[in-house]
């Protein structure tokens, strides 16, 4: 067996505040930079994901918590592959169950502006990610997980 290249991980912890936005997008613009090279697509997508997962914790399952909260993101990174963590202190929340539930209100929309505005972001995570998941932790915390792969073995990119 070769050597396999040991994953890197990175992290940060923000205060429970949509401002800190700004900080989590800063801190994630490194990963342009750091090998291994991340396609600009990819690198794209998961930001947008990032966004979305980091929006949800604020004014979801934060939105009655204090400011002082503390949300933490790790981001690993993996050859061809990308996962990103979201902890939160919120409530439980059946991300599959709601996935679902959206997804049949979708079958039932023409119009994307009609999609019911609770959901867009899920749908669009879920849509970029190749996993998803969303569990309890035994510290009582909420980890929302985020994979994007981009090997693609048909042309070895």
């Amino acid at each position: 067996m070769g050597n396999m290249p040991v994953p890197q991980k990175y992290s940060l912890t923000v205060r429970t505040d949509i401002y800190a936005l700004a900080r989590v997008q800063e801190w994630f613009q490194q990963f342009t930079e750091i090998p291994p090279e991340i396609p600009p697509k990819i690198w794209l997508q998961c930001n947008l994901a990032l966004t979305e997962g980091f929006t949800n914790v604020i004014c979801h399952a934060h939105e009655l918590l204090p400011e002082d909260t503390p949300v933490e993101i790790e981001v690993t990174l993996f050859p061809h592959t990308l996962e990103m963590r979201i902890w939160d202190y919120g409530e439980p929340f059946d991300l599959l169950g709601k996935l679902e539930t959206i997804s049949k209100q979708k079958n039932e929309v023409v119009e994307i502006e009609n999609i019911p505005t609770g959901g867009r972001g899920l749908m669009i995570t879920d849509a970029i990610a190749d996993y998803l998941s969303y569990d309890r932790t035994p510290d009582g915390r909420n980890c929302l997980l985020i994979r994007k792969n981009y090997y693609d073995p048909t042309n070895g990119v």
